[in-house]
């Protein structure tokens, strides 16, 4: 028997099927240890065969097994994945895996049980012995070391020696979250959700498009078509955008099925992550949740696939391979044969198109349960704050509503995309903006740590005492982040109970649940944050929504960036008024007649899209276009410029050919110029349609000038053109 393995090398030059004579337990989808070149690597089975395309007798023999980690289905996604996005098959191959346990960091972990065997007379001078004896009589089984640390080591095998005691091993689950459980009961469908769930259920299309306003239901629909799948027998696959909301939708899933949901993420510690990863595999958990990367877990026979929220820019990886979340999961429900249901009360343009177009289902889910209002959003024109001489970051609109809602005792959630104190620090002597050492953007300063930050790289700085270009010791702040808004919570409403949540805040793997958790158990009376506070959260005590300057993701040298705006307004928006009490918004704007800001107040989706679309349509941009940006990046200027070239003089020829294809042509250094230490630069490609024909060619001419320093990789319509 022949086993065709995956070397798990993620290089050009080994991606391809070497052949290894088969040993005993080896099936396809196992971890192989073998033999290559004068060492060893792991490697991936792909497939079993009866003989050899070679010369046997010079075959290796695969050294061992290491374990059967992937699925039929994985091995199908992997080589899809590996075609759709020119990259090596081991590259996808790791998708699939916790990327501790692929290098062996994680493991099962076992630790010693102590358990009563039988009562007897021991030594009067063996009090430890006979303390222990007494109390794992009471408490049979014990953790050992726990046992140990209580009455001494030598007492323990003492009574393990003479009998009166016995030891074994036992399995720990290292389970992250233990302490979040669910208390929602199932609840009964209203008529607009039971349609919901019948139309996903019965329409032709794989892919179903629910767009329902905030507060409309949609995660109950969510949750019945998981339990229809799990009494068919089959599992689920739940997708949240951000982590901060996988504590909250873990405690629903919890409350409705109990452990047979399991939790994958990022922020999970390496062991948390394996037995949980494990959990899946071995079908003891049928539901996995988590965001982008979940996608990928090891549940077999998937009956329904949810994708929350499907209009977020999180679901696109910005590492290799880019991935977009939705077209794998595509892949899985055409693997599976099952439905996947995209929900938003925002939906990105393009997904709406499709829907609209017939190619996805459309479900829409216009109304809030039980009809209840969304909340009425007032706009605050901030140029009026500024001529009335107003410094503060709130309007005085803002200010009467925070007050009003501290005293009857409601709940306020402020909105700042923008975390710091100050966006940054410049010389007032000679303009220079203070500037990362190693990327080419602004600092921000934090007034906590009294230092400045880089947002691109993580670096931290020492807070000036002086201009590093002129000397001057006159330095000024600008521009407001979340802590500089809390500082000035503090000034106005001392008896206040204020949190902030904001990446800075959120550092460890329970950072985003613990301030959720305090928030929702009313200890606190202001959440301040970033895009983690917009989406998604269901706090009944939230009557009153600020959104401080609105429109600065307007301003954004991005085709999206209107369309941006207008889902972050809906989203944080819909925060409030979730229970019964009529909920307010106050928007502040230095743009209070932009059209975005106009449709974003009338909760106007339909004539946003028809607008936005009609806009995309007369200007050839996405989704009418396709945008294609090869990246060049490189720890040396004249060593990425030159790439650079070799590249852009590469795809030139194909635009000259095939010039009818092309929109847009051209090479330019890229916005951000360094992050990281690495030189950036970048060719533009706007292509007619979705560009199917030419993007093979582009993968193909740009990354053959990959080299040893220089990094060169594609983007298809990325998220983020700095």
């Amino acid at each position: 028997m022949t086993a065709e393995v995956i070397v798990d090398i993620a290089h050009s030059d080994v991606d391809k099927i070497f052949e290894y004579r088969a040993i005993e337990g080896v099936r396809e989808g196992s971890r192989v240890r073998v033999p290559f070149g004068n060492s060893a690597a792991d490697g991936y089975v792909m497939r079993l065969k009866e003989g050899s395309d070679f010369d046997a007798s010079k075959l290796k023999t695969i050294e061992r097994v290491v374990d059967h980690a992937l699925t039929a289905e994985c091995l199908a996604l992997a080589k899809q994945i590996a075609a759709r996005y020119r990259c090596p098959l081991a590259l996808t191959l790791r998708l699939f895996l916790p990327a501790e346990m692929r290098r062996g960091k994680a493991r099962e972990l076992y630790k010693t049980v102590v358990t009563f065997a039988k009562g007897g007379e021991l030594p009067a001078r063996a009090k430890a012995q006979r303390a222990a004896l007494a109390y794992l009589q009471e408490h049979s089984p014990c953790d050992r070391a726990q046992l140990c640390k209580q009455f001494g080591l030598q007492a323990v095998k003492a009574l393990v020696a003479r009998g009166f005691a016995a030891e074994h091993r036992e399995r720990v689950t290292r389970s992250p979250y233990e302490e979040v459980e669910g208390a929602a009961p199932v609840r009964t469908l209203t008529p607009a959700q039971q349609n919901a769930v019948r139309a996903v259920c019965t329409a032709p299309q794989t892919v179903q498009l629910l767009h329902g306003v905030t507060g409309s239901g949609k995660t109950e629909i969510y949750l019945t078509l998981i339990a229809a799948a799990l009494s068919a027998g089959k599992s689920a696959v739940f997708l949240v955008p951000e982590i901060s909301l996988t504590p909250q939708m873990l405690s629903q899933l919890r409350a409705r099925f109990g452990r047979q949901a399991a939790i994958l993420h990022s922020g999970l510690s390496a062991g948390e992550k394996f037995d949980e990863w494990q959990r899946l595999r071995t079908g003891e958990a049928k539901i996995a949740i988590g965001a982008r990367s979940a996608v990928f877990a090891p549940v077999e026979n998937v009956g329904v696939i949810i994708l929350d929220e499907e209009h977020d820019g999180s679901y696109k990886s910005e590492t290799n391979p880019r991935y977009e979340t939705a077209q794998i999961a595509r892949m899985r429900a055409e693997y599976n044969g099952c439905k996947l249901v995209m929900g938003s009360a925002t939906p990105s343009v393009e997904s709406y198109l499709k829907a609209k177009e017939g190619e996805f289902g459309l479900i829409e889910l216009p109304e809030r349960i039980n009809r209840r209002p969304l909340p009425e959003i007032v706009v605050a024109d901030m140029r009026r704050e500024v001529r009335r001489g107003n410094p503060s970051p709130f309007s005085a609109a803002l200010r009467e509503e925070i007050a009003a809602c501290l005293a009857a005792g409601k709940q306020t959630i402020l909105f700042l995309n923008r975390r710091g104190f100050a966006q940054s620090v410049v010389c007032r002597e000679c303009g220079a903006v203070v500037k990362c050492a190693q990327c080419d953007v602004a600092l921000t300063y934090h007034s906590e740590e009294h230092c400045l930050k880089c947002h691109y790289c993580g670096a931290a700085y020492r807070m000036l005492a002086a201009c590093p270009a002129c000397g001057s010791v006159h330095l000024s702040y600008t521009g407001t982040g979340t802590q500089r808004v809390v500082g000035e919570l503090k000034k106005l409403y001392s008896s206040a109970r204020i949190l902030r949540m904001d990446v800075d805040t959120t550092a460890g793997k329970e950072g985003h649940y613990k301030i959720l958790k305090r928030f929702a158990d009313r200890e606190a009376d202001i959440l301040v944050g970033t895009q983690m506070v917009a989406k998604g959260h269901d706090f009944p005590g939230v009557t009153l929504v600020g959104i401080l300057d609105a429109d600065m993701s307007l301003h954004f040298s991005d085709y999206r960036s209107g369309e941006r705006t207008f889902q972050l307004i809906t989203q944080v928006a819909g925060r409030s008024g979730r229970a019964g009490e009529q909920g307010k918004v106050v928007l502040q704007t230095y743009d209070p007649e932009n059209y975005i800001l106009r449709f974003a107040v009338q909760y106007d989706y339909k004539g946003f899209f028809a607008h936005e679309i009609s806009l995309r349509r007369a200007t050839a941009f996405p989704p009418f276009a396709r945008i294609v940006r090869v990246m060049v990046t490189a720890e040396e200027d004249k060593k990425a410029l030159e790439a650079l070239k070799e590249v852009y003089f590469s795809l030139k020829e194909l635009y000259d050919a095939q010039r009818e294809e092309f929109l847009f042509f051209n090479k330019m250094r890229s916005p951000v110029r360094r992050i990281q230490n690495r030189f950036r630069y970048q060719v533009l490609l706007r292509l007619k349609g979705q560009g199917e024909k030419l993007l093979p060619e582009i993968y193909a001419r740009a990354l053959a000038f990959r080299s040893r320093g220089v990094l060169v990789y594609v983007e298809e319509d990325p998220a983020n053109l700095s």
